[in-house]
């Protein structure tokens, strides 16, 4: 397991959390997943590269080699998400 600096995750990490949560999000199938938030590729690939690394975010589907397949939130990526926003108030905002 990857050791997680959770603590240096940004507010643009939270929000590529919070769309891959409302099932805005694919990811290309490969060793270094590329994000795609409503079919446009994230302008922030190295956070993208950084979320899955932690083991917050993976592909759903196994797909071929540079697919795009549907994002989700793993366990860890949920309840991360979820801590933010408690310390946030609950405040949530779009990505």
């Amino acid at each position: 397991m990857f050791a997680a600096p959770y603590s240096d995750l940004t507010h643009r990490h939270l929000a590529m959390l919070r769309a891959v949560r409302a099932g805005r999000c694919e990811l290309s199938y490969s060793c270094e997943p590329d994000l795609f938030i409503d079919g446009r590729t994230s302008c922030d690939q190295v956070a993208a590269h950084l979320l899955a690394k932690l083991g917050l975010i993976r592909p759903t589907i196994t797909g071929a080699i540079g697919q795009r397949v549907p994002a989700q939130l793993t366990r860890a990526g949920l309840e991360l998400l979820a801590k933010a926003e408690r310390a946030a108030g609950g405040i949530a905002d779009a990505a």
